[in-house]
């Protein structure tokens, strides 16, 4: 298992010590559109979020009597972070909540009073500038208890808000956003937002346009690392959602008159969504006024003995719940590949 920059393909690594783990969890109604995502029990993917977050914080959950998987069966990537905890315990494990129908049991929790935005077909029907502030504020005064920190996401179907949000900005990136498929449903995804941006028009500013089409925690994570990362490393553990976390933060600066400090933040992605043929992560961020810390991680479900694994490698799932910043952090502290995965498998039979 090696860790590898995203736009040389030569080795990199994260800082050196151990981090805080924070999940920003959010429920945005668009996950309710059918056939747009498989991240979750179908007619139960609003709970997701809340499955995750439970898992993470106590390999177990609380809140239903199974961990949230595709329809074909493939486990949430929240089993890789928890199996990094196991064998590379993080400083900490906290749940931001940023808009959960169900709140999470025996975790560690920040309430923002945030409700979960609407579907962005119809409009996401939020304060975007009041979502981005709260983030800047939680910046601003989150206490880092380790040396770093990893920000990882669970938001079912947003990939869809972050094309949308992206789109509204005048990036050019309509194909590059992975999904949780392999075989992506991009005629739902392209319907959906493409009613979204016409919800819009160009006398809106972009916080205007943000409140109808994209989603909390694109906005909240944004404004936290504007603050953030003036004050310690953050690695933004995802993939193209995190991607547009940058972007919108980014787009935002002359808004605020701020913008983040490019140089104490790294995208930690897993190899799945860095070399999918369906998404293109890196010019998504090629995008971006900078260039950034970018990297990915070489983990293998290969030598697995649960078939239903091997789906990660062939391209479902690909990323979620901090997992591409949990490999990295795994790699750092010296835990080979299949060190963690037999950990992984040792989870998955205890369940």
């Amino acid at each position: 298992m090696t860790t590898y920059n995203i736009f040389t393909d030569t080795p990199a690594q994260l800082p050196q010590g151990k981090a805080d783990f924070l999940l920003a969890a959010s429920v945005t109604k668009t996950c309710e559109i059918e056939g747009i995502t498989q991240a979750g029990i179908p007619g139960m993917i609003p709970l997701t979020p809340t499955l995750d977050a439970e898992y993470i914080t106590n390999a177990k959950v609380f809140s239903l009597t199974e961990l949230a998987e595709t329809p074909t069966g493939v486990p949430t990537p929240a089993l890789i972070t928890r199996a990094t905890h196991d064998l590379a315990p993080f400083s900490s494990i906290e749940i931001l909540d940023l808009g959960l129908q169900t709140k999470p049991q025996n975790c560690i929790l920040h309430d923002f009073n945030i409700q979960p935005s609407q579907s962005i077909d119809k409009g996401a029907n939020i304060n975007a500038r009041e979502i981005f502030a709260k983030g800047m504020a939680f910046g601003k005064s989150y206490e880092l208890k380790g040396n770093y920190l990893i920000l990882g996401e669970s938001t079912p179907a947003g990939t869809t808000t972050a094309t949308a949000s992206t789109l509204a900005l005048g990036y050019a990136c309509a194909d590059d956003f992975s999904s949780s498929f392999l075989n992506v449903p991009n005629d739902i995804k392209t319907k959906t937002v493409n009613a979204a941006l016409s919800l819009l028009d160009d006398s809106m500013s972009n916080f205007e346009k943000l409140s109808y089409v994209s989603d909390n925690m694109l906005l909240f994570c944004a404004g936290f690392l504007v603050e953030a990362s003036k004050r310690f490393q953050i690695i933004l553990a995802g993939g193209t959602q995190m991607a547009a976390c940058l972007l919108i933060a980014d787009a935002l600066r002359e808004d605020i008159l701020m913008r983040v400090k490019h140089d104490n933040i790294t995208l930690a992605t897993t190899q799945w969504v860095a070399k999918d043929e369906h998404s293109n992560i890196k010019h998504i961020l090629e995008q971006l006024s900078y260039t950034p810390n970018a990297l990915y991680t070489t983990f293998s479900f290969a030598n697995t003995e649960i078939p239903i694994l091997h789906k990660y490698d062939e391209g479902e799932a690909k990323e979620g719940v901090g997992a591409g910043g949990a490999l990295a952090y795994a790699n750092q502290h010296g835990i080979e590949n299949d060190a963690l995965l037999r950990q992984i498998e040792l989870l998955i039979y205890m369940f």
